[in-house]
């Protein structure tokens, strides 16, 4: 298997409090995997790590490499060019969309790193690109919300628009920082499966940090679990088991693990996303 991302011997602290410590894995291409744990146990800050938005402590020797490219090493970012970010696309809780344009528009955006710098300055799109853009709408169920402005959506719907924006970048790798905190059930559900889907019919390595432990078990293969800034597992999401999850959750509440709301919605029948 080809490694995707590899992290080696990565610190940050802030202050006094120890954030991340000693943290190494590698994730294979294709695979779908979570960042899991409670409150404060660093699972985001590591995802800030690794999309480049956090650098580790100076005097930490490790470094975080994605898709070949080196990203940071030792505290400092490595120089990127466009073709590096163009194969990474992020998908965050609040959305990231210009609430007055247009779907079609919010999606398209995806599409700037690949074209060339002058007509991306003025957002001129061919009837190439936009036909790949109501593709991936399609695909994530929202090709009639096209000429829509993106603050008129709901949320599920305005994370569909990120989705779709990340395929429309044909992102190798998707990194996906709690993208169902503010979703109702749902919705949640939805996404989840969009995402799942992708990971599986396109072969597209897929990040997610998440807090619902059913949610993680159902559509993810592999577990990362945090705790207290430390890895506390690393591997098979049914390897994770009940015992596992107590200690891993003790001193933070139960409620993590089985919220009622996420709970409450994979009970019920699947809703296929066309």
């Amino acid at each position: 298997m080809t490694t995707t991302i590899k992290v080696e011997g990565i610190n940050k602290t802030y202050g006094t409090h120890e954030a991340l410590s000693q943290i190494e894995f590698t994730i294979d291409k294709g695979e779908i995997v979570t960042l899991i744990g409670p409150s404060g146990s660093g699972k985001s800050t590591l995802l800030r790590h690794l999309i480049g938005l956090t650098k580790a402590d100076r005097q930490s020797p490790g470094q975080v490499e994605v898709l070949g490219h080196v990203l940071q090493r030792q505290g400092r970012f490595v120089a990127q060019g466009r073709d590096y970010r163009r194969r990474s696309g992020y998908i965050f809780q609040q959305f990231n969309l210009v609430g007055r344009l247009s779907v079609m528009t919010n999606v398209l955006i995806g599409h700037l790193g690949a074209m060339p710098r002058w007509r991306s300055l003025t957002g001129r799109f061919t009837n190439n690109e936009q036909t790949l853009a109501l593709r991936a709408m399609e695909r994530v169920g929202i090709k009639s919300l096209a000429d829509q402005r993106a603050n008129t959506l709901s949320g599920g719907q305005m994370q569909r628009v990120a989705i779709a924006r990340a395929l429309v970048q044909d992102a190798e790798v998707i990194f996906a920082d709690e993208p169902i905190a503010s979703l109702d059930p749902r919705s949640a559900r939805e996404v989840m499966e969009i995402l799942q889907r992708i990971n599986h019919e396109d072969g597209r390595t897929v990040v997610i940090t998440l807090h619902q432990v059913d949610v993680a078990r159902r559509y993810c293969r592999r577990a990362i679990a945090l705790k207290e800034g430390r890895l506390y597992y690393d591997g098979p999401m049914e390897g994770l088991t009940d015992d596992l999850l107590q200690g891993l959750y003790e001193n933070n509440g139960l409620d993590e693990i089985n919220p009622s709301n996420v709970s409450s919605a994979l009970s019920t029948p699947l809703h296929t996303v066309s």
